[in-house]
């Protein structure tokens, strides 16, 4: 049996569009390109289906990677480069996988959204790959023994995850799988592969997909034979955007010298279906990921992870930000709660079976009546549910990513509330605006021009609206 091996590629983009319009605005900072999913699209997106080896044969490294698309990113893609589109998605022999949906940090969200995320992630997949997938990414890795218990209940399979996220009293290894069981001591399991966190942190950070030969003999020293996987995982975009010419020597190191050195690249279907998990393992406790050295604190304080930033920024406006949200998201429960029992037979499950409208399967007219039994209520229910479509968009887990509460990032996440305020507002219920603003305005840009995130809310939205 040969060495087998496998480099796992997450590509995401947060969602861009203005919530108004539809569209994405121009974006400054991705010039020569108009906004960044273009410029990021042209430099590691559309290269990676069509690299130009030098025998002449044109490959698409989609085919030999795993990999995960953000649902969002593939929306924007089959409008904005269906050629592109249809070579991702026509890469998939198994070794696609399932992402929950809005990026969103799910240890820190109530466990029915975590379920939400999770479910329209997995249908999603479903409509666009034309299967059900076995797996599921999780935004950042962020994971408990809460998320996982849920992906259980939801009859995933198998997750990859960061090796620091394992409780592990000694080494950790990393090329085989293990068991994390549900909470309830029913037995029942998730299979998790963890990283190797050696060549994925140097094919992120240290360019090693440059040199095919190289990056082929990273892995080559670390494989063996039996049920054994080295593998890496790392931002898809890495490939060319992160790391320039990386996605070539990709091409070169999975389609040239893994074959030339015996080694197989496989996909975690084809692995785990010859090697289950015969080891048992535990998360650590708190929630995990695999930006954060902290846990999830990037997510919600000022734990000092960040990216990029002047000298004495810092991110204390990452609190603030999250507690405005949570007002306006539990207005946006209760109204969808109390309003959706008089308009949906099951107003939650609704809110779960709404993917199927979002990615297009079908019309909301013909959804609208299946869940309600006639069409008496539509504007309501359509009303309704883009309330629940919004207020799970303030979640994306970039808006608390970077340095600054005034970053464009962050800034969509606010559009996001005001929209999602708005809503409440159109269906008769009132909005939380001033508690909103109130805890928002405790947040204060590192840029003393930006002032404060009430201040930046409210030019962002002047700004947005038609």
């Amino acid at each position: 049996m040969a060495a087998r091996i496998a480099v796992h590629g997450h590509f995401y983009q947060p969602p861009r569009e203005n919530p108004w319009t539809g569209t994405i605005e121009v974006q400054q900072g991705a010039a020569p390109y108009r906004d960044w999913n273009e410029r990021v699209h042209a430099e590691s997106y559309r290269p990676n289906t069509r690299v130009e080896l030098a025998d002449g044969r044109v490959v698409n490294n989609f085919e030999k990677l795993s990999f995960n698309v953000g649902p969002t990113l593939l929306a924007w893609m089959q409008e904005a480069d269906r050629d592109t589109y249809d070579a991702i998605v026509g890469a998939d022999h198994g070794n696609a996988m399932a992402q929950a949906y809005h990026h969103t940090i799910l240890p820190l969200s109530p466990v029915r959204d975590v379920r939400t995320q999770v479910r329209w992630g997995l249908r999603d997949f479903e409509l666009r790959f034309g299967r059900r997938s076995e797996g599921i990414w999780l935004p950042e890795t962020a994971a408990d023994d809460r998320t996982v218990d849920v992906l259980i209940e939801e009859g995933v399979g198998f997750t990859i995850l960061a090796p620091g996220q394992a409780a592990s009293d000694g080494p950790l290894d990393t090329t085989v799988p293990y068991r994390v069981e549900h909470s309830d001591g029913s037995g029942r399991f998730l299979t998790v592969m963890f990283y190797d966190g050696d060549i994925s942190h140097a094919i992120a950070f240290d360019g090693a997909a440059r040199s095919a030969e190289g990056l082929t003999g990273l892995f080559e020293a670390r494989s063996g034979e039996g049920c054994r996987l080295v593998h890496s995982a790392t931002d898809g975009e890495t490939f060319g955007h992160h790391q320039k010419f990386s996605d070539l020597g990709l091409a070169y190191a999975l389609f040239v010298e893994a074959p030339k050195r015996g080694l197989e690249v496989v996909s975690y279907p084809e692995f785990l279906s010859e090697c289950p998990p015969e080891r048992s393992i535990r998360l650590r406790p708190g929630g995990t990921s695999w930006s954060c050295a902290h846990g999830v604190g990037r997510w919600n304080e000022d734990c000092g992870c960040s990216t990029g930033g002047e000298e004495g920024w810092n991110q204390k406006w990452r609190g603030p930000l999250r507690r405005a949200l949570e007002v306006i998201r539990q207005a946006a429960d209760d109204v969808y709660e109390r309003a959706g029992r008089e308009v949906f037979t099951h107003p939650w499950g609704a809110r779960d079976r709404d993917i199927d409208v979002v990615s297009g399967a079908i019309e909301l007219e013909e959804f609208v009546v299946r869940e309600t039994g006639g069409d008496a209520f539509m504007a309501r229910a359509a009303a309704l549910l883009d309330l629940q479509r919004y207020a799970l968009s303030m979640y994306t887990s970039c808006g608390w990513f970077f340095n600054d509460l005034a970053g464009i990032e962050t800034v969509q996440v606010m559009l996001y509330a005001a929209r999602t305020m708005e809503l409440l507002e159109g269906l008769g219920a009132s909005a939380p605006r001033e508690e909103f603003l109130s805890i928002l305005g405790e947040a204060q840009s590192n840029d003393p021009d930006e002032g404060s995130g009430a201040e930046i809310f409210e030019r962002a939205v002047g700004a947005a609206k038609p």
